[in-house]
């Protein structure tokens, strides 16, 4: 990663330019230090703490910084703009956190980004997991410790946090080594279908935006007919609200009850089902 590449990673994020989302990702694994990306080498069959960042194993970049080891961290797939740096940096200034984060790329099987069938109070349509049998998909797993993770769930209410099963959906890190648990934030509102009925995956904004209104007359008396007209109207909670009703109306959405149902954090609770929309 080039010194240019590392800066581009900061230059936005999708909180205060919508139609940027998800946001610039990086093409590495790496540790994200409060506004900085740090390229992370990951050696085979070595343990995650070995890994080497810079001069340094991440296990001593961690203790450096007075951080929790990776043997107390919590595997996390982004599927959206958690894969972003400049975002989670957003994120975690809003908790009061300097986020010391490893990120780390890897092939997750039966799922792949969709878009969820609701629009955030940042006006941009958020990313959701979709179950996807037989296709792979290559995401970056966050390594959060408890604070952090404690952090990351306040920003995500139009989600649960989910364990995805290693026997149904192993995570493999790009070093090979496979994961025997991780989480995933799964929507609450189902996802955005296209005109086939099939799941739309995870694309451009704009173009998104751009094909929602081009589909739908009242959407567009809603919301105007070009990206920045629909950023601008959706400001208002009570459109959301209306444009949230208006996709299941307009039969744009799809539950996903292998996803929800999924153990929860808390395998004892019940599953709770869809609820009230929060943006």
């Amino acid at each position: 990663m080039t010194v240019a590449e590392a800066v581009d990673l900061f230059h936005s994020d999708p909180m205060t330019q919508p139609l940027t989302y998800p946001g610039h990702a990086p093409t590495t694994s790496g540790v994200l230090v409060d506004d900085a990306y740090l390229p992370l080498r990951l050696e085979e069959a070595a343990p995650a703490d070995d890994w080497q960042v810079g001069d340094e194993t991440l296990g001593e970049l961690l203790a450096r910084l007075g951080r929790s080891p990776m043997s107390e961290r919590h595997p996390v797939v982004a599927v959206g703009s958690n894969a972003s740096p400049g975002q989670m940096r957003r994120k975690f200034a809003g908790h009061g956190i300097p986020p010391v984060i490893p990120m780390t790329l890897a092939e997750v099987d039966g799922i792949a980004p969709g878009f969820s069938a609701h629009v955030n109070r940042w006006g941009y349509v958020p990313a959701v997991p979709v179950e996807a049998p037989g296709e792979t998909s290559r995401l970056f797993v966050l390594w959060l410790d408890e604070r952090e993770l404690a952090a990351l769930d306040l920003t995500e209410p139009n989600y649960w946090r989910r364990r995805l099963p290693a026997e149904r959906h192993p995570v493999t890190l790009e070093s090979g080594a496979p994961l025997p648990h991780c989480f995933v934030y799964v929507g609450r509102h189902g996802c955005l279908v296209d005109e086939t009925g099939a799941a739309r995956r995870l694309a451009d904004q704009r173009a998104l935006i751009q094909c929602l209104l081009d589909e739908s007359p009242e959407l567009r008396r809603l919301c105007g007919s070009t990206p920045e007209e629909f950023i601008a109207s959706v400001r208002d909670e009570a459109l959301r609200d209306t444009i949230y009703r208006l996709f299941p109306a307009e039969r744009r959405t799809m539950s996903q009850p292998g996803l929800v149902d999924l153990p929860s954090r808390q395998p004892a609770a019940p599953s709770p089902r869809p609820g009230p929309v929060t943006r």
